[in-house]
């Protein structure tokens, strides 16, 4: 059994996988990780070896405890991956987008496949059907959007994210939801409408803290899952363990 363990920016998801499948998901804050591993110790017992991606700061106390009770693959650019990358700077690509290809090259092989994580940023990322990353777009969240009208303004609300009732805001409240959720809408539809003019048969996915929220409101044809990176990660981890 594999332990699988992504930290974001806001929260770390930790899963245990048996081979290819997902048998355990855990969604913590920073300061409950050794606590939280603990207990999956006492869980799962099989579990041997650990993937850890991070785009945020993992503390050397925590990696510590981790790497002292499993075999460890710390994801970085040095790690191999299971596709071509083609990213100019490679140095600089997020380690959560790596994952979220090689998730893409395991589940849809010899596919054109834009991959969208809606997060605190929301991320495109596209593998063509040659196993080849050309890269992809980075934009801001959802939850991003409201921060920069309140911080940036010197007179509009901060909001919690809401689906806007109608396309025109007659408020000031309904006009920050419209014009958010609805830029949001468009932005993601546009990007996909340009894809699938260079890529006719183009498969999308949609993952991230957000996709629930925006797949009912996007068009047909997107595939929303909410296990894709960590899914990702533990493709990596058996690659290079295979090798």
């Amino acid at each position: 059994m594999n332990l699988v363990i992504d930290v974001g920016n806001t929260y770390i998801k930790i899963g245990v996988f048996d081979a290819s499948v997902i048998v355990s998901k855990t969604v913590i804050k920073q300061d409950e990780f050794v606590e939280t591993l603990q207990k999956i110790q006492k869980d799962f017992s099989t579990i041997n070896n650990a993937i850890i991606s991070s785009v945020s700061d993992v503390t050397k106390n925590d990696l510590a405890f981790l790497k002292s009770h499993y075999n460890t693959l710390v994801v970085d650019h040095s790690v191999q991956m299971p596709f071509n990358n083609h990213y100019t700077t490679p140095l600089t690509l997020g380690v959560d987008r790596l994952a979220l290809i090689a998730a893409a090259v395991d589940q849809y092989p010899q596919k054109n496949v834009l991959v969208i994580d809606a997060g605190t940023c929301i991320t495109y990322d596209f593998k063509n059907d040659k196993e080849e990353y050309l890269g992809g777009a980075i934009a801001p969240g959802i939850r991003l959007r409201y921060n920069s009208l309140n911080n940036f303004t010197a007179k509009l609300p901060l909001l919690d994210q809401t689906a806007p009732k109608k396309l025109i805001g007659d408020s000031t409240e309904e006009a920050i939801h419209s014009g958010v959720i609805h830029g949001v809408l468009y932005e993601i539809n546009g990007v996909i409408e340009e894809y699938c003019n260079i890529y006719p048969d183009l498969t999308v996915i949609l993952t991230g803290g957000d996709a629930h929220f925006l797949s009912k409101r996007l068009k047909n044809g997107i595939f929303a899952t909410s296990n894709f990176l960590l899914e990702g990660l533990n493709h990596i981890l058996a690659f290079n363990n295979s090798r």
